[in-house]
């Protein structure tokens, strides 16, 4: 009853939020930036957060809660809430997004979904960005897949439109352990040369059972500041009863 109605709260809250003004840079499986095309059984709900330290001493605490709805098709709703740091200053951001699986992915086949949203000043309410993205992932066989993403990304804080891409590789090498080599970015216009400059991540997640799993993530440029990062991050997830857990549906963790 505890796990429902923390999933019912967590739903609520993403729909509410998804009709919040547009705005700043989007996410995907936890702390990775480049998503893959599965989504989770509907019913079901998780909160990832990470913390990330720069070696230009810029920082991010995050949260991002997400629940699985079925109003016609399973449709994955999440918030995430950004505290930063960069450049000395502080800042607050808030991200609706919603994501929908458009075809499934399995072995030797690719599978697409599409998801859009933005991010908005939680305590200047000013819209920061929007964007859509289309995340592929072609499954290698049950251990490995390849994941592209490629979308669109509006920078409302100087009018600046951008193509996204992104291109990840996950391998299961063990029941427990997962490695992942991203690399990502944005294409356009910048007075900032970093911004528009690839940016990378590779790490390692740990799963020991169904309901929790911790990431440790190496990073370089992740925010388009030309620094060094290092994230650990969290997953607590509430399945559904009797669901098909998600790694065997998946392959992955």
């Amino acid at each position: 009853m505890g796990i429902r109605a923390g999933c019912t709260a967590i739903a609520v809250a993403a729909a509410i939020s998804a009709w919040l003004p547009a705005g700043e840079a989007w996410a995907a499986n936890g702390a990775y930036a480049v998503d893959a095309a599965d989504i989770s059984e509907a019913g079901s709900c998780k909160i990832e957060s990470w913390l990330s330290a720069a070696s230009n001493t810029d920082f991010s605490a995050v949260a991002n809660p997400s629940c699985v709805v079925n109003p016609f098709k399973p449709v994955e709703l999440s918030m995430l809430t950004n505290r930063a740091r960069s450049d000395g200053e502080w800042s607050t951001t808030i991200q609706p997004r919603a994501k929908m699986n458009i075809v499934p992915t399995g072995v030797g086949r690719l599978g697409y979904s599409i998801y859009a949203g933005g991010s908005f000043g939680a305590l200047t309410g000013e819209n920061l960005t929007a964007f859509a993205v289309i995340p592929a992932t072609f499954r290698l066989n049950e251990t490995m897949r390849l994941n592209f993403n490629g979308g669109w990304l509006w920078d409302r804080s100087v009018d600046r439109h951008y193509l996204a891409y992104g291109i990840g590789f996950d391998w299961k090498f063990t029941e427990t352990l997962q490695w992942t080599i991203e690399t990502f970015g944005q294409v356009g216009r910048s007075d900032t040369p970093s911004v528009v400059q690839p940016r990378f991540q590779t790490g390692v997640r740990y799963r020991p059972n169904e309901i929790f799993s911790v990431d440790l993530i190496y990073g370089r440029n992740i925010t388009g500041e030309n620094a060094n990062w290092i994230t650990l991050g969290t997953t607590i997830r509430f399945p559904v009863p009797g669901g098909t857990p998600e790694h065997h549906r998946t392959g992955h963790l």
